[in-house]
């Protein structure tokens, strides 16, 4: 057996190190269930050691929240290509691969933890919803939004935020339901406002003569055309 000698690490390799292993450990339990000497255990060094690249556990915590903000954002990204509703079910998908690898940390980035309440917090909380909007608008071709296609952008990104916070908390409806629930949501957030707005009108129609009747708009429609058909009524799609 051979045994090498330690290598060792520059400072911002060490700092990037610190923060995976915080991250790692947050993902299993809230940030402020995760002690600095479990921190220092799992990168293999000392106590001492981890307060010398950080302060304490509160510059930690933030260093290890702004890579999970970034990489949260990032889920956000989408090639604009194919229909919208398409578009929408994948960034829903890789929204709740995030949530579910990394559940305390995620509830902990948006409910707050140790660093609750701080002007850094808030800012990268606010900085990944703002995101989550501008690409979604991009997605819209829509540069300048009306008041009414803004709140609806926005409230659409609280509701998968939240419908994602109230998901960890047993996980009891299936997630693959839920992401498609989501895309549903949007486009019927986006019709219901439409009704108010032409300007909003002009968009949703533009983007709903663009969906495939076997898409998730086209799903949306038939699961309404069965709600309104009362009981027993069977699914279009099911129909000899």
């Amino acid at each position: 057996m051979t045994t090498g000698v330690r290598r060792r690490m520059g400072v911002d390799e060490r700092k990037q190190q610190l923060i995976g292993v915080a991250l790692e450990l947050f993902s299993s339990r809230s940030p402020d269930e995760v002690s600095i000497d479990e921190i220092a255990a799992a990168a293999g060094i000392s106590r001492p050691l981890v307060y010398h690249y950080f302060p304490g556990k509160q510059s930690l915590y933030e260093a290890a929240l702004r890579r999970a903000a970034d990489e949260l954002a990032d889920r956000f990204l989408e090639p604009h290509e194919g229909p919208l509703g398409t578009r929408l079910l994948r960034v829903m998908g890789r929204f709740f691969d995030f949530v579910e690898d990394h559940g305390p940390g995620f509830s902990a980035l948006m409910r707050g933890g140790p660093a609750a309440g701080s002007s850094t917090t808030n800012a990268m909380i606010d900085g990944v919803r703002q995101a989550a909007y501008e690409q979604i608008l991009t997605h819209l071709q829509v540069r300048v939004p009306s008041a009414r296609l803004e709140l609806v952008v926005r409230t659409w990104v609280s509701l998968a935020e939240a419908t994602a916070l109230l998901w960890l908390d047993g996980k009891r409806v299936p997630r693959a339901e839920l992401e498609l629930q989501l895309v549903h949501d949007f486009a019927a957030l986006a019709a219901v406002s439409a009704a108010y707005d032409q300007e909003l009108a002009d968009v949703v129609l533009r983007v709903f003569e663009q969906e495939p009747p076997d898409g998730p708009f086209g799903e949306l429609l038939n699961r309404l055309a069965l709600l309104t058909a009362g009981p027993g009524a069977v699914p279009p799609q099911r129909q000899p």
